[in-house]
């Protein structure tokens, strides 16, 4: 999976930021637009797990801020929700000129209202689907009830929503009352799905049978039991995005994804968890947003389900190297193409003072295409060694380990 920065014009003309989660295995399956909720952006913790697991599932998923939220331009205060569904179709289009059209709309809470408005305006769209939404987005305004009256009379008003501060316009409250989406859900004819929690505290689980009682069939909805509004846990987000997978897979005539045999392990940021998948040797790798397995080849009693601890230590080294050599060489505006980098594991017996030692020798080979000076060449070397990996392994590391058990107090001599 790979993220791309990218940006595109609104309707009025704001320069509006993207993130683009495609897969890495090939050309993607097919695209999905994704919808944030009401004051949130594109980098809120559902909007980004669940891209990160479809792109891993091979479908690319665009994600962006809204006019006036995150990193994208213009007036929070003068959007509207009618700004909203604009935004929505101008990622589409350029999605359409620049990669593939969406064939999958995805909506999370408000953002959920957005793709049911905009979704019949699109031809490519083969199907929706609403996480945590209301069936009209005149719902939201009791999150500003009380400063409802403020914004009618000064034409906009400050609002604190979720612990943070925003200003809001007139024209929003007048907007909303604009949309009510009951016959527009009901002339959808596309396939629905929805997700919705029995405990939402933001958006109430009554809001899903109103759109489910619109909505002609095909459609499916599925409890999210006890998820929060903003799926903060990254069970529920996988949970999401792996069973929306399996469900779109029919409509935009995909392979469904293969079926997970158990839970994925929670794990905190920056922290790297190890299971033991079986009693030889492989082993479940697990990190906050990535999953992988370790094992040992056939021959040394594994059954080569996975690379090597060596191999792992090679690829993790190896993928620094890359890195550092591209940034230094963008940097430097250097033309290099078909950049790679090689590397073997041995172990030597050495004859040292005192005795004779082993040795860990690795071999590295980069490569790459294009015209440099003896200079630049020689300059690139110098910067790989200096990759955050390479230097970790030629310093000196300190490792603490620790273990929730304690020893007995037997003495007996294994």
């Amino acid at each position: 999976m790979s993220r791309h920065k990218v940006e595109f014009t609104s309707t009025e003309g704001h320069t509006l930021a993207g993130a683009l989660e495609l897969p890495d295995n090939g050309t993607p399956k097919a695209y999905a637009l994704f919808a944030h909720c009401f004051t949130c952006g594109k980098d809120v913790v559902a909007a980004t797990r669940i891209a990160r697991t479809l792109a891993n599932q091979g479908i690319a998923v665009l994600r962006f801020d809204f006019t006036g939220l995150g990193s994208s331009e213009g007036d929070f205060a003068n959007t509207t929700f009618s700004s909203n569904v604009s935004d929505l179709e101008a990622a589409s289009l350029f999605l359409a000129r620049q990669y593939q059209a969406p064939s999958l709309l995805i909506g999370h809470s408000l953002g959920g209202a957005a793709v049911l408005a905009v979704a019949r305006r699109l031809d490519s769209v083969l199907a929706v689907v609403t996480i945590a939404a209301p069936a009209s987005p005149s719902h939201v305004e009791h999150l500003f009830a009380d400063q409802a009256c403020d914004i009618r009379q000064t034409g906009r008003a400050p609002v604190t929503i979720a612990g943070r501060t925003f200003e809001l316009g007139a024209e929003l409250l007048e907007d909303l009352g604009k949309w009510p989406l009951t016959d527009t859900i009901a002339a959808l004819r596309k396939p629905l799905l929805i997700f919705h929690s029995p405990v939402d505290l933001v958006v109430d689980v009554t809001e899903a049978t109103k759109i489910f009682k619109a909505a002609k069939h095909p459609k499916s909805y599925v409890s999210l039991d006890d998820a929060d509004h903003l799926l903060s846990r990254q069970k529920d987000a996988d949970y999401v995005a792996l069973t929306l997978t399996t469900w779109a897979s029919r409509y935009l005539k995909l392979d469904p994804p293969p079926v997970q045999s158990q839970d994925r392990p929670s794990v905190e940021p920056a922290e790297v968890l190890v299971t033991e998948k079986n009693t030889q040797f492989l082993r479940g790798l697990y990190s906050a947003d990535h999953q992988w397995q370790a094992d040992e080849p056939e021959d040394k009693g594994g059954s080569n389900l996975g690379p090597s601890p060596y191999e792992l230590l090679l690829m993790s080294l190896g993928a620094c190297t890359s890195m550092t050599v591209r940034m230094y060489a963008n940097h430097k505006k250097l033309a290099i193409e078909q950049l790679e980098v090689r590397l073997t594991h041995r172990r030597l017996k050495t004859n040292k003072e005192g005795g004779s030692g082993i040795d860990s020798v690795i071999e590295r080979k980069i490569s790459y295409v294009g015209t440099l000076s003896d200079e630049q060449h020689r300059r690139l070397l110098e910067v790989a060694n200096r990759c955050p990996v390479h230097q970790s392994l030629m310093g000196e590391f300190h490792i603490q380990t620790s273990s929730p058990y304690v020893a007995s107090d037997q003495t007996d001599e294994l």
